[in-house]
């Protein structure tokens, strides 16, 4: 769908494989700027390059118009089809340092970071051609586009971004943003306060164009802000109040924790652990509230 003149939205429903017979249904948003070349912000999963190419096709472009790929991070929903774009369109890839090596050796983000179906998710590896850091500026199109700003906001990943196109009021935030009620992923939930926090001092956020969520506009996306802040602060209490005093066993802990939060049953794996553990590491620490203004 289209979210402004420049830019696209194409959401990417698919499906992670937990156990035997049993699956998570998920979606993810990948993001198209329409220049006189086209920009690329994360690629969805493996297979995903072919309704991208469609879409694309759909508005009188030609996929072998991108030029860029930019990865939010490196988890598997979002660079999973960046191999088979880049072979078919010779684009260049962008991301974080932090996130370089992931992206450049999936089997070793597969070995430190394991998630269910990984092999099915992700097409391969591929080259990092630019880092960028905090305050780095792209410009997808000088001519109508204007500057995109590179903002650091760790927490989700050790090296996740967020982008904002100032000239539409668009803030790019990949997975930056929790999803009040959905599957909490991070692995340090304090940076994760601190990313939302320093995004929602933006002022002129026309539109949030987040990875696990619709759309939001206007004050709609300083309200999806504050939501955010107030689940990080609900799971991190929910996880110390099902830890208690001892020093729990981490999976009976996520099952506790997530039945507190009315996660499904099938949540409980060992990605929700990685984030309650990420709670348990900052146990003592008071996570700030949004403030609804």
């Amino acid at each position: 769908m289209q979210i402004t003149p420049s830019i696209h939205a194409i959401r990417h429903v698919f499906r992670i494989p937990v156990a035997p017979g049993i699956a998570l249904d998920r979606f993810v948003y990948s993001y198209l700027i329409y220049g006189e070349m086209i920009t690329l912000i994360d690629t969805g999963v493996a297979g995903c390059e072919k309704q991208i190419f469609e879409y694309i096709r759909s508005t009188g472009r030609n996929p072998s118009e991108i030029a860029l790929i930019i990865l939010t991070h490196s988890h598997p929903d979002h660079i999973g089809s960046a191999q088979a774009i880049q072979r078919a369109t010779g684009c260049s890839i962008a991301a974080h340092r932090a996130e370089r090596a992931w992206i450049e050796d999936v089997e070793l983000q597969n070995r430190e970071r394991p998630v269910p179906g990984f092999a099915t998710l992700v097409g391969g590896p591929v080259p990092v051609d630019h880092e960028l850091v905090d305050g780095d500026t792209v410009e997808p199109d000088e001519t109508r586009t204007g500057e995109m700003r590179v903002l650091f906001t760790p927490g989700h990943s050790a090296g996740s971004i967020s982008l904002y196109l100032h000239n539409e009021g668009a803030l790019f935030c990949g997975d930056a943003v929790p999803v009040f009620g959905e599957l909490p992923v991070y692995d340090d939930v304090l940076l994760s306060v601190r990313s939302v926090k320093k995004l929602k001092a933006l002022r002129g956020i026309r539109v949030l164009l987040s990875a696990w969520d619709e759309p939001r506009r206007g004050d709609d996306a300083y309200r999806q802000m504050d939501l955010a802040l107030d689940y990080l602060r609900k799971v991190h209490e929910a996880v110390l109040i099902s830890a208690g005093d001892g020093v729990p066993d981490l999976m009976e802990l996520t099952g506790k924790a997530a039945a507190v939060l009315g996660l499904p049953p099938q949540a409980v794996t060992p990605l929700l652990a990685r984030t309650f553990a990420a709670n348990l590491r900052a146990r003592g620490e008071y996570i700030q509230e949004g403030s609804h203004e």
